[in-house]
Order: C-alpha cells, then sequence, then structure tokens
C-alpha cells in the first residue's frame, strides 16, 4: 500500500513538472533517470523546474530553531526562554527546547550541522569554549548567543545586558549615599559578566579615591548558599565594610541572610545591592536595591537577529549591548 501511494506521488510530481514545463512527463522521467537522449536545453528546462519545487517544499516547511539552555529554567534563565519562545510562535517557527543542567557536560553544539530539521539555534549562556562555537559559525549552522560566558568573537552574533555601565551604576548610587568602605561579592572569575561588572564597581570607585583591596573582593558561583557564605566572611572582618554590592540578586539575598544572623539590620547597620531584579529582589525583606536587565528582550531581539540570518541577510549589528537601569529600593541608605 505505501508502495502505491508513493508511485501515485511521484506521478502526480512528473505532471505538475510537464505542465510547468510544457513537455511530456515521459521526458521529465528521462531527465530525472539521466537518459542521454534529451536536448540540452530541455534538459535545463525540467532541472530548473525540479529545483523550484525544492525550494517550495523547504520554504514550506515550519523553521525549527534549537534553544539550548543548561541550567534549571527559573527566575533568570526562564525569563529569556519565555521570550524567546513567545518571539519564535510570533513568527510561526517551532522551538526544540533543550534545558537543565545536564547538558553542560554534553556534546550537544557537534552534532547540530548534521540535522537537516534544524534550521538554526539560539544559545543561552554556553559553557562551550571558543574554539566550538567558532566550529559551528564555519559549519555555516545560524545561531545567536545570548548573554555569553566569554568575549563575543568577532564573527558571531550576540545579545547581552551593559554589564559594566549597570555595575557602575549602582556603585555610584553606594558612593553618593556616602559609602567609602564597599565589599564585592563578585561572580566567576572566568565569566565576561563576571569581569564586566567588577571592573564597573572598581571604575566607580577608583573615581572616588577609593582601592577595591583583596580583602574587601570575595568571587563566588551566583547562588544564594555561595553568597551566605562569602557575605559571612566580609562581615566577620574588623572592621567591616558599611555596603556590600553583590554579582546577583541570588547572592544578594543570601548576604541578607548573613547580616540578619549577625544581628545586622538592612539598612542601617549595612547596606546591600543586587543585580538582575528577578522577581525575588522584590520579595525580600527589605525589597533589594538591584540592577533591572532587560531580560525579555534579550531573548526577543536575538529571536530577531536569527530571523534576519535565516532569511539570507547579515545582523543588524554582531554584537547587541543592552541598557541597564537602576532600581532602588529599601536595602540601601545613607551612611
Amino acid at each position: 500500500m505505501e508502495r502505491k501511494i508513493e508511485n501515485v506521488k511521484q506521478r502526480a510530481s512528473l505532471r505538475d513538472i510537464a505542465a510547468e514545463t510544457g513537455v511530456s512527463i515521459a521526458t521529465v522521467s528521462r531527465v530525472l533517470n539521466d537518459h542521454v537522449n534529451v536536448a540540452q536545453r530541455t534538459r535545463d528546462l525540467v532541472l530548473q523546474a525540479v529545483e523550484r519545487r525544492k525550494q517550495d517544499v523547504v520554504a514550506s516547511r515550519t523553521r525549527t530553531v534549537y534553544v539550548r539552555c543548561p541550567y534549571v529554567l527559573t527566575d533568570y534563565f526562564g525569563l529569556i526562554v519565555s521570550s524567546i519562545a513567545e518571539a519564535l510562535k510570533l513568527h510561526g517557527l517551532r522551538m526544540l527546547l533543550d534545558a537543565g543542567e545536564s547538558g553542560q557536560h554534553s556534546a550537544a553544539l557537534r552534532g547540530l550541522t548534521g540535522q537537516a530539521d534544524v534550521d538554526g539555534a539560539i544559545l543561552i549562556l554556553p559553557p562551550e569554549e571558543s574554539a566550538e562555537l567558532v566550529a559551528l559559525s564555519r559549519a555555516g549552522h545560524p545561531f545567536v548567543v545570548v548573554d555569553p560566558r566569554i568575549l563575543p568573537l568577532p564573527d558571531i552574533a550576540s545579545v547581552s545586558a551593559a554589564h559594566f555601565a549597570g555595575a557602575r551604576a549602582v556603585a555610584d548610587h553606594l558612593i553618593g549615599l556616602g559609602h567609602r568602605d564597599i565589599a564585592v561579592i563578585a561572580g566567576p572569575e572566568e565569566w565576561l559578566a563576571g569581569d564586566a561588572r567588577l571592573a564597573g564597581h572598581r571604575a566607580s570607585l577608583a573615581k572616588a579615591g577609593v582601592l577595591l583591596t583583596p580583602d574587601r573582593l570575595r568571587h563566588v558561583e551566583p547562588t544564594v548558599a555561595h553568597g551566605a557564605r562569602a557575605a559571612a566572611e566580609l562581615l566577620d572582618l574588623e572592621p567591616r565594610p558599611t555596603a556590600i554590592v553583590c554579582f546577583n540578586d541570588k547572592v544578594a539575598v543570601g548576604t541578607l541572610q548573613a547580616a540578619r544572623e549577625r544581628g545586622l539590620r538592612v539598612p542601617e547597620d549595612l547596606s546591600v545591592a543586587g543585580f538582575d531584579d528577578i522577581d525575588l529582589a522584590e520579595a525580600t525583606n527589605p525589597r533589594l536595591t538591584t540592577v533591572r536587565q532587560p531580560l525579555q528582550e534579550m531573548g526577543s531581539i536575538a529571536v530577531t537577529q536569527l530571523m534576519r540570518m535565516l532569511d539570507g541577510h547579515e545582523p543588524e549589528a554582531l554584537h547587541i549591548e543592552l541598557a541597564t537601569t537602576l532600581v532602588v529600593r529599601d536595602s540601601t541608605a545613607a551612611l
């Protein structure tokens, strides 16, 4: 039965090509079977019609975008992925989601070029080394990186937030409140965002004539638990800092915990600031002063960039950096 259906489809296709080119079905068949007794002009005419039909089939197929986020989809990453999903749906594209921390150790990118049903990819904070991203780009596979972990490569499209400017703004805020003994709980040293935010903090402090000394600096994984441990170390110093600026809101929540355990009041005894402005920032007591990242915009712009690439155009800009916003709440106060 399946062979009969296939034969019917094949005859219909031959008939359509014959009707389009004005030659007989038998002639179309001879061209497709590479018979020699067909005039070159007729052969070219038929082959061009076949190629047009192939392109029509590809165009009519729903494009699929592979979205890789090798992290738990809560708060930060969940907002980005949700935005990507909505934007892809709006453009009529299908999303193939690969999420979860187990994916951090997989070789997912190496198999992408061999997947004929995947048209492009959006990679969120990819843990891969630059060589793997370059190899994927050179293989001609369209993709966009959201929040790159490493310095954006020259020929690879990326979307991120203005980490340096945001970090400088929050440090400026603390300095404006009279703080000079400011400690920093920074992110992982190998992360681009960690480097950029720390550089922003340092620039603000230097402008005020303050040197960030090693005893006032900690590098941690961006979690509540790691933030609490780092803050405990800083708050046990003599003299202790009057303010702590944190890599993200989760680290800031850990800092609030460490302060509370030591009987310190925030912001009366200690000012604390975060970064990201996830929902958690408004659920703390006191509510966190932080820096808002445009997470949803990052996702939707990544889709727009990828759409241009899939349509055969260059991205509007290879490296897009979106502005951040200082959000002042209750966890910071004048010294």
